[in-house]
């Protein structure tokens, strides 16, 4: 991907991300911030997906505890 593909993505995102901040402001649950970026990132044509299981590698081994990205 294109340097300035990338950029036009994050554009998209950080600005998406300013609007959600300005449409419910501060000081609520994480959940109710991804839930409407998620929104507002789908209405801006991007593709999304929600809680990835991203597997932790040490070492070329794979360890027995997941995080979500």
């Amino acid at each position: 991907m294109k340097k300035s593909e990338l950029d036009k993505i994050a554009s998209k995102i950080v600005n998406a991300a300013f609007d959600v901040h300005k449409e419910i402001g501060p000081g609520l649950l994480e959940s109710v911030y991804q839930i409407c970026l998620i929104k507002e990132l789908k209405n801006r044509g991007l593709k999304v997906e929600s809680q990835v299981i991203v597997p932790v590698v040490y070492k070329g081994e794979i360890l027995s505890k997941d995080f979500y990205r």
